[in-house]
């Protein structure tokens, strides 16, 4: 009987990682967060020595003018060293999707622990569920592991999701999806997989209906889309990444260089790293000489539970053990590209 149990939460439990895998396969667009303001603007504009030529001497200094106004270093850390050398050994960051409108306080409606392989041009996104029921270090208490952005903004969450990882992070980088509305605009708008019209109508939230079924949405429509919350939280974050990723097909299909630093400039107090922004440069243009970035996305399933009438996710162990072995791997500069554990192996065990 026992055997009998076992294997039925086996099924069920690897029935919800298939899911949550095909949710996160292909190009997941939160690595905007990192270099995809600058490169994915210009996408594979930038993948030939000529065209990277034409944009160290025309733009990259007006860009790496415009980051500085985004880079915030966390007090009481060392300031990592500017990247300089020909090949970049991997490195981790924090990614914060926040969604903070004038009158409630911000959350990171998203939290992503990410390995960047340089070299290799590949991304490892560790997806954490906004509703994790872990330690918010810091404050001497468990909770929800998006509050701990409310609490101590980037480095309470950085400092919380290492502990709850168990592996250190190199870099945040944060970004306020109300930044994004203008960029939206600035482009023409963006299409999102909207089949059905989207009403927001409780009675405790803001009021308004995306229609089905158009060619482009703008950015009002489009931060209403990431907004919607009447549905589920994983819907919710799904919606991130779709939104996310409807933004850098737009970047990659306009295909326009010059709009580049009117982009990063829009974004202004609304995006926010501290990485320092030659690294950034350096780092975009190494990932894109290799080729356009390859993706792999994982997401450490939770088990709802509520306690004290708040729901809460309670983090699958195996799921955690499973992530923190590809960050081990991933983080490895002697892993071969070959060696490197993919989130689709877990679908082969």
């Amino acid at each position: 009987m026992l055997e009998r149990t076992t294997r039925v939460r086996s099924k069920q439990s690897n029935k919800q990682n298939k899911n949550k895998k095909r949710k996160n396969r292909g190009k997941v667009a939160l690595i905007t967060l990192l270099v995809l303001i600058i490169a994915g603007a210009g996408g594979y504009i930038f993948r030939e020595p000529l065209a990277l030529m034409t944009f160290d001497l025309f733009f990259s200094g007006q860009v790496e003018k415009q980051l500085e106004k985004s880079y915030a270093p966390i007090e009481g850390e060392v300031a990592k060293p500017v990247v300089v050398a020909k090949e970049i050994d991997p490195f981790s960051m924090l990614l914060l999707g926040i969604d903070q409108r004038e009158n409630e306080p911000s959350r990171s409606d998203t939290l992503i622990y990410s390995v960047v392989r340089p070299q290799d041009s590949k991304v490892l996104l560790i997806s954490i569920p906004r509703d994790t029921y872990t330690e918010i270090v810091g404050k001497d208490k468990e909770d929800k592991i998006n509050h701990a952005y409310a609490y101590g903004g980037e480095k309470m969450a950085k400092d919380t999701v290492k502990n709850f990882i168990g592996y250190d992070l190199d870099y945040y980088a944060a970004i306020n999806f109300e930044g994004l509305r203008e960029v939206v605009d600035a482009l023409g708008g963006i299409e999102l997989p909207i089949t059905e019209d989207i009403v927001n109508k409780e009675k405790d939230h803001e009021k308004f209906t995306i229609k089905a079924g158009k060619p482009l949405y703008d950015g009002q429509e489009a931060l209403n889309y990431v907004r919607y919350r009447e549905d589920s939280g994983v819907n919710r974050t799904k919606r991130h990444q779709v939104f996310l990723n409807a933004l850098v097909d737009r970047m990659l299909k306009l295909n326009q260089v010059s709009k580049i630093p009117d982009l990063i400039d829009m974004l202004g107090n609304n995006f926010k790293t501290d990485m320092q922004p030659n690294s950034i440069i350096e780092l975009a243009k190494t990932i894109l000489l290799g080729g356009r970035p390859e993706i792999s996305g994982f997401t450490i399933v939770g088990e709802g539970k509520r306690m004290n009438g708040v729901y809460y996710d309670i983090a699958n162990e195996e799921d955690l053990a499973f992530a923190k072995q590809m960050i081990e791997n991933w983080s490895n500069p002697d892993t071969k590209t070959e060696e490197l554990i993919k989130p689709e192996s877990r679908e082969q065990e």
